[in-house]
């Protein structure tokens, strides 16, 4: 077990080093790109601001709308860099100072107080514009790291996996944000495709780290775990080392986690439920939750529940789809607090591509969702693909699904409400 640690330890090392690289050559792809920055119509603004003031000024002198000329500089502190909000400001200036010469006003109070005004309006436009660009870095900084962050923590799945094809959808509750608690991941092992799909307790940069800790581990494991009890106890031991050494209480860090196992010479699919919301399964126009037949520990709870894992076997032929997700889809609430109908809604396009409906899950949640969304989501499904690669037909879906009371080895099967 020593050594496997070690080996999360160091898969997570390399995705520092990784982690590195990318942000490297994302600055410098963001350098580029500053150089080669587009013109911008916003651009024009500052300079019509002067022309403007200046023709008003010439036809209505009365009015002195000389004195608006200020606002040119401070205009520009929002759209230009410093060198380019002084140049505003200085001809700002000079346009000012045409100005107050035309009407007789240099030397004057009035003038001299235009004059001053444009002068420190400039400086303090050229200060904002300093600030403003600062900002403007980090927040580039920033999301070059989360975007690099997401590239390592979960990086893009392959369409196809052997004899399956896995699509994704997922979207972080922060607006801004790229990352969150929630996390999946799909690979190939000698056991067959396995899946991954969790959710950790809690939001921000500690629920990362958990689920980059869990990620990494099953990573490294996932050939070589002979079976998915041993990948969650896995789990569970390495969670366990990293929770002791932080503070706090480590009950508190702990993930929901549905594994599965799909064997690429049997017409079934292992699933191992760890309190996660139960996958569906879709066959034809069939839409039936995968509930598990006994309770399984999430991640990092078993002290206080116990070590027992329970793979429950489901029968999954060709064609047949799982649609694995997180709570941020089954409880998004409508306007009177009502969870949505996931298995209702999965049912109207239980026969599109797998593309497509994970399309229209993520608009119909954007639609069913009243307010704000205060949680990430993500959802997986995984489809058995027939031996020429086709999609199903008509005819396919027809066929109906096959059950058998125990799957391999006697081990029971999943029960399908």
């Amino acid at each position: 077990m020593g050594v496997q640690v070690r080996g999360v330890i160091a898969a997570r090392g390399t995705a520092v080093r990784s982690l590195r690289q990318v942000i490297a050559q994302k600055r410098l792809s963001r350098r580029m790109r500053e150089e080669g920055r587009p013109f911008s119509p916003a651009l024009l603004f500052p300079l019509l601001v002067i022309v403007l003031d200046s023709v008003a000024a010439f036809f209505t002198p009365h009015l002195q709308f000389y004195r608006l000329i200020g606002a040119a500089p401070a205009l520009a502190a929002a759209i230009f860099s410093v060198a380019g909000t002084l140049g505003i400001g200085l001809l700002a200036l000079m346009a000012g100072f045409a100005i107050a010469a035309a009407e007789h006003n240099l030397g004057r109070a009035p003038g001299n107080f235009t004059l001053l005004a444009i002068v420190v309006v400039t400086l303090a436009a050229a200060y904002a514009s300093r600030v403003r660009q600062n900002r403007e870095h980090t927040l580039a900084e920033v999301r070059s790291v989360a975007e690099t962050a997401q590239r390592v923590l979960l990086r893009p799945l392959p369409q196809h996996l052997g004899h399956i094809d896995v699509e994704v959808l997922y979207q972080a509750a922060a607006a801004q944000a790229r990352i969150g608690g929630d996390f999946y991941e799909a690979m190939q092992t000698p056991y067959g495709v396995r899946l991954i799909i969790g959710d950790v307790r809690g939001k921000g940069l500690p629920a990362v780290e958990v689920a980059s800790v869990i990620l990494s581990t099953f990573r490294v494991l996932r050939m070589t775990a002979p079976d998915l009890p041993s990948l969650a106890g896995h789990m569970e031991t390495v969670m366990s080392h990293y929770s002791r050494n932080l503070p706090g209480d480590a009950l508190e860090r702990f993930a929901t986690i549905v594994l599965v196992e799909i064997p690429a010479g049997e017409p079934i699919a292992r699933v191992l439920n760890c309190g996660h919301p139960a996958p569906l399964l879709l066959h034809g126009g069939e839409v039936r939750e995968v509930e598990p037949s006994a309770p399984s520990p999430p991640i990092n709870m078993a002290a206080l529940l116990g070590d027992h894992y329970q793979v429950d076997t489901i029968p999954f032929g060709a064609r047949d789809r799982l649609l694995l997700y997180t709570d941020g889809v089954s409880e998004t609430r409508d306007r009177t607090g009502a969870f949505y109908p996931l298995a209702q809604r999965v049912h109207r396009w239980a026969l599109v591509p797998s593309r497509q409906l994970l399309d229209r899950l993520h608009q119909d949640l954007l639609a069913y969702c009243h307010g704000t969304r205060d949680d990430d989501l993500a959802a997986l499904v995984a489809r058995r693909v027939t031996p020429a690669g086709r999609e199903p037909t008509e005819l396919d879906r027809a066929i109906p699904v096959q059950r058998s009371p125990t799957g391999p080895s006697g081990a029971p099967t999943a029960g399908l409400s």
